[in-house]
């Protein structure tokens, strides 16, 4: 059975007549019993709690707070300072903030390798923070604390970084939980956090695939093992290939252990058969992370050659089609040197990773009723897949899910994310009684990317269609030196989730954005003239509130003569998640004043509303 960490408590400032007694009194009347014991000291006082839950509620309750003997007590995590190192809580965040200011914020002080929502009763959210070195983490608790955001000041502590303690025995690895998590989506989620299961995937030349079986399966089996792995060869798939796919599922110290241990089979293998000098490593990442890992102006990916002594490619995007939406990366050095990269390659592609998983919980919560599990599209809108690829292309009768393991329990946001990399789950398109309604937007995009949204001969555009379920239109621009041409989508909800987000994602993909610029674009889209009101509000309460939530610019331009439909128009401004959720906030308004018109036309039978 698992041993459950205790989270021990310092009680700073108190009065040298404080007693045992006089504390659990203290604790006691604030409904803060303390079952265990109390280690007093001259001036301070350590306490054990076995949840954090009642360890964030003692902090927030007496820190700062509360007078004993005429002194008023500090209360905050006991960490050793060897256990001070990478972990980060802050507590006190609005419950509202939006999780893309908060990483927008954590990401100025160093890399977030993991951000891990602790759910509390508290009316304020907690997370968790593990920045990738504990320099890091010092500065950000330096730069943090106290930090206003809209009248709520952060409050932040070192929490204890048990990768820094004694590491348990190997046999026992897998265990300890301690690997990357993925973080709730919001306040009252599910309490318990869940594996974040990120694989690693490597091309390997199929004439090394035996060796790294062995006879009779012994090397792998040595291999998974060793590194508490899982290992699958994709032999069947791409019959004839000169290189073939292997999905590693482990923590990301057995992935790179399990990497290391391959790379010495093949370069042993190919030093008794001289069949190569040095053999590179392949790393195949999905072409949404790409982007992220080699960073604005290639820094990132300079940085890992420099800090390794490797040479690292990139496969182009020419290569990349609707069937395979995987780049490969490939390592040229030392078989230590090549450990080392892949080391910080995944370090950058899992924190990509989570972020996305962050994203699309996000989404899930705000924008309730659209259908994510349906959608083929990453959060940055660069995933575009069917439901028949297999592996690297292959047309196979059961598609590959590499980020899917057999007899795993799947969430709302694994099942879609395991949809993203594979086939969408059968139950993902629900039973709908009636068509839905047809909606649609007018989308403004840089006149230099017209010919990539359009591709060679139309072919992207026909393409995007297809996929989305939209009709995807370019209208004529507006003049010679018109900076802007206008993107005409129409369909339902989730075809319109799945257009915008590809072309976003377009063209972030072809640098039409600097890389580490979020893509902001305009919308429009109309609404009757009767519900404009309503969506401006008393006073401009409602589209100041839209603008708080969806972090993206609305505007309901006064004064409008409305067109042949009795309709006006609403500019929305912001990057992919903030224009969808203000568009969908918005026709949920509209749809509010329609039903509320249908009432008082009493006796009338119901419309149908179109667009």
């Amino acid at each position: 059975m698992k041993r459950r960490r205790m989270n021990k408590l310092y009680i700073g400032n108190l009065s040298p007549a404080a007693t045992v007694d006089d504390l659990k009194q203290l604790f006691g009347e604030r409904r803060l019993p303390l079952a265990g014991q109390v280690l007093l000291k001259s001036g301070y006082a350590f306490v054990d709690y076995p949840d954090q839950n009642w360890a964030i509620r003692a902090i927030e309750t007496l820190s700062g707070k509360v007078e004993l003997h005429g002194k008023v007590m500090e209360v905050d995590y006991s960490v050793p300072k060897k256990l001070r190192s990478r972990k980060i809580q802050i507590r006190n965040i609005p419950p509202h903030l939006q999780w893309e200011v908060l990483d927008g914020l954590l990401a100025q002080y160093g890399t977030v390798e993991n951000v891990e929502q602790v759910n509390t009763d508290t009316e304020t959210a907690v997370v968790n923070v593990t920045y990738a070195t504990k320099e890091e983490a010092k500065v950000a608790i330096e730069k943090l604390s106290g930090h206003q955001f809209e009248n709520y000041s952060f409050k932040i502590s070192y929490i204890p970084d048990e990768e820094v303690s004694s590491p348990p025995p190997p046999q026992r690895s897998r265990r300890g939980g301690h690997s990357s998590r993925e973080r709730g989506s919001s306040p009252g989620g599910s309490s318990q956090p869940k594996q974040l299961d990120f694989p690693l995937r490597m091309l390997v030349p199929t004439q090394f695939v035996g060796a790294i079986i062995g006879k009779e399966g012994l090397t792998i089996k040595n291999l998974t093992k060793q590194t508490q792995s899982k290992v699958d060869i994709h032999r069947k798939e791409n019959a004839g290939a000169a290189e073939k796919p292997i999905t590693i599922h482990a923590t990301p110290e057995g992935c790179s252990e399990a990497c290391r241990m391959i790379l010495d089979i093949m370069q042993k293998e190919a030093d008794e058969t001289k069949s190569a000098e040095e053999i590179p490593l392949k790393i195949l990442a999905h072409n949404s992370l790409v982007g992220r890992l080699i960073g604005k102006e290639g820094r990132n990916l300079k940085k890992i050659e420099q800090d390794t002594g490797t040479k690292i490619t990139i496969s182009p995007l020419q290569d990349l089609t609707i069937y395979n939406p995987e780049r490969t990366i490939t390592v040229k050095g030392s078989t230590e040197a090549c450990s080392n990269a892949e080391m910080e390659i995944m370090k950058k592609l899992r924190e990509a990773y989570e972020n996305d998983v962050v994203a699309v919980n996000q989404q899930a919560n705000l924008i309730p009723g659209l259908n994510l599990s349906a959608l083929g599209i990453f959060s940055t809108g660069l995933s575009m897949l069917p439901s028949t690829p297999g592996a690297r292309g292959a047309a196979v009768a059961a598609p590959y899910h590499p980020f899917a393991q057999s007899g795993q329990r799947r969430t709302t946001s694994s099942a879609y994310l395991s949809g993203l990399y594979g086939a969408p789950p059968a139950s993902a398109f629900p039973h709908q009684h009636s068509l839905p309604e047809q909606e649609v937007v007018n989308l403004f995009i840089p006149t230099q990317a017209v010919g990539a949204i359009i591709g060679k001969k139309g072919q992207h555009i026909k393409q995007l269609a297809r996929f989305a379920g939209a009709s995807i239109k370019i209208a004529p621009a507006e003049g010679p030196d018109a900076s802007e041409r206008m993107v005409i989508i129409t369909g339902p909800p989730e075809a319109q989730f799945k257009a915008q987000g590809r072309i976003f994602g377009k063209l972030k993909e072809e640098n039409f954005f600097n890389p580490k610029e979020e893509v902001k674009l305009e919308a429009h889209i109309k609404v009757p003239s009767f519900a404009a009101g309503r969506v401006i509000g008393k006073g401009g309460k409602t589209v100041n509130e839209l603008q708080n939530l969806t972090s993206a610019e609305v505007i309901v331009p006064r004064d409008q003569t409305p067109d042949e439909n009795e309709e006006v128009i609403v500019k929305i401004i912001g990057h992919f998640f903030a224009s969808q959720t203000a568009q969908r906030k918005i026709r949920e308004i509209v749809q509010q004043v329609k039903q509320q018109e249908q009432k008082h036309a009493q006796g009338a039978p119901a419309s149908q509303h179109s667009k």
